[in-house]
């Protein structure tokens, strides 16, 4: 026997759900919570794809490689001449000037060391190139080096205008040791000078030997242009 057609109210009739639109059967017993595990897996992927994808965007400029305008060479001491500072200590290179070189996959790095003899005042002069070639030094820059560990005392650092894209001159307790460092992309330079014995040598005239730092810094920029 056939029914009548499902009444609406007003008398019409009320088609059929079409079968594409017919609900889903309820979970059967034990699988509540349980349907369609593959929708929540999914959905966690395409969030931390999501994370993901805004963490590189976030860091994109940090995991990029540096851009890198600068040579290193295994024999810094013929391109940094340390002329300027030469006029204020004498021929720095004429004292077993001696070179450090380091070729690594992340950072090249190049290593002068002078000074102008070993008499009971000397100053000692070190110049450094460092090549980022992996990510930004650009974040940690402002650290002060080995030099002025916490035992040394307070220091003092200074902006230098219109050296590399920023440039820090760090000075130490009783100004008895001085620190240029030059960023430029990829590529730290670093221009030291340190007194031993005697104050003559170091503190007698602080802002000639400050000047001539920056001076011998500029040349080597220059000559270690590619």
């Amino acid at each position: 026997m056939i029914s009548d057609p499902e009444l609406d109210g007003t008398g019409e009739t009320r088609p059929a759900k079409p079968a594409e639109q017919a609900e889903e059967p309820p979970p059967r017993a034990g699988e509540a919570g349980a349907r369609r595990p593959w929708l929540w897996a999914l959905g966690g992927a395409a969030i931390a794809s999501a994370l993901w994808a805004g963490g590189l965007y976030a860091f994109g400029d940090r995991l990029a490689a540096p851009e890198l305008s600068y040579r290193a060479t295994e024999n810094l001491c013929q391109d940094f001449e340390a002329r300027a500072l030469g006029r204020i200590a004498g021929d720095l290179h004429r004292y077993r000037p001696r070179n450090q070189y380091d070729d690594h996959p992340a950072v090249r790095r190049a290593i002068c060391s002078l000074q102008n003899g070993e008499s009971v005042s000397t100053l000692t002069v070190r110049a450094q190139v460092d090549l980022h070639r992996k990510t930004d030094p650009g974040p940690e820059f402002g650290v002060p080096s080995a030099w002025f560990s916490p035992e040394v005392g307070a220091v003092r650092t200074e902006e230098v205008r219109g050296l590399g894209e920023r440039a820090l001159l760090v000075v130490g307790p009783r100004e008895m040791s001085v620190e240029l460092k030059v960023l430029h992309g990829g590529a730290v330079f670093t221009v030291g000078a340190t007194g031993t014995g005697g104050e003559q040598s170091t503190r007698a005239d602080t802002a000639a030997l400050r000047a001539a730092m920056v001076e011998d810094a500029r040349a080597l920029l220059a000559a270690l242009k590619k």
